[in-house]
């Protein structure tokens, strides 16, 4: 299994494809906003002329109204990996969602949740907001504050949640960076801090060219606003507020590429913590890997 994971923008889709071809392999989307259907200029999507005839798993699986929940997503994505791997297909994941990838590649199990109890936090982040939820998790679990940015209400919540229903620390029950599948390759795509700079600059331009504003359109007719991870898809929620007469579309652009650059700066620092993933620039440095490692391995040879 190879899971080709990075910043946005840094080139995954390329690689994952290239590596998918070479290996005989599919692609399983990892990215939590591709789920969505119709949120397709936005996302980056690859259309299917795209994608060279590979099919790719786990894309529009969900309608906008619907909310993204990683431990649904860990079981429909370990099903699909599991019948690649029973047909001798090689699992080629790509998506630049940490979690949701280490959801697939790593020993995770996800607590239960309980409705009264979610609602009842999540009340209270409406009414006292997520700093003062974030200042209550690191009272009672400060590892787990200390991973999840303060302004982050939904995860304060998750991780209020887990601790008033365990007894035990939301921390406790984060990945273990142990793979289900030992013959398993994180390739990670990187690039210079500049070229990604301007390559997100110029992404949200071509997404604005290419019908974002049309694409929003539709799918705030469609519930988007009601949406809850949908609606706060970065891009998304810039052109709806434009939309709304909120700002112009020169403000919606500019806001979109400093928020888009924020995230990338948290990507790089999410997946630099793991060392397992080894680090490329191209698909000809990723072919190499995955080859050297199979050798040491013992596995077969990546073909072409």
């Amino acid at each position: 299994m190879v899971a080709v994971v990075g910043a946005t923008a840094a080139g995954k889709s390329e690689v994952a494809l290239g590596l998918a071809e070479r290996l005989g392999g599919e692609v399983v989307n990892t990215d939590a906003m591709q789920l969505y259907r119709g949120m397709d200029v936005g996302t980056a999507k690859l259309t299917p002329a795209e994608r060279r005839g590979i099919p790719h798993h786990l894309l529009d699986v969900l309608d906008v109204t619907e909310t993204a929940n990683v431990a649904s997503f860990q079981r429909e994505a370990r099903a699909v990996v599991a019948d690649l791997r029973a047909r001798g297909v090689v699992p080629v994941l790509v998506g630049g969602s940490a979690l949701y990838t280490r959801a697939v590649l790593d020993r995770l199990e996800f607590p239960g949740t309980d409705p009264v109890v979610r609602a009842r936090l999540e009340a209270e982040l409406e009414a006292e907001g997520a700093g003062v939820l974030h200042a209550r998790l690191a009272e009672v679990d400060p590892v787990a504050a200390a991973g999840i940015e303060p302004g982050n209400g939904r995860r304060a919540v998750r991780a209020l949640e887990v601790v008033e229903l365990t007894g035990r620390p939301f921390s406790a029950s984060m990945p273990v960076p142990e793979y289900v599948e030992p013959a398993t390759v994180q390739l990670g795509v990187e690039a210079d801090r500049a070229v990604l700079d301007a390559r997100i600059a110029a992404r949200v331009d071509a997404m604005y060219d290419a019908g974002l504003l049309a694409e929003v359109e539709r799918l705030l007719a469609a519930g988007l606003a009601e949406g809850r991870t949908a609606s706060r898809a970065i891009g998304y929620r810039e052109a709806a507020a434009h939309l709304a007469g909120e700002m112009t579309e020169a403000e919606a652009r500019t806001r979109t590429v400093v928020a888009t650059r924020r995230f990338v700066r948290r990507q790089d620092a999410w997946f630099r913590k793991d060392p397992r993933v080894v680090w490329v620039r191209d698909l000809d440095e990723a072919v190499t890997t995955v080859r050297n490692i199979g050798r040491v391995a013992g596995t077969s040879d990546v073909g072409g």
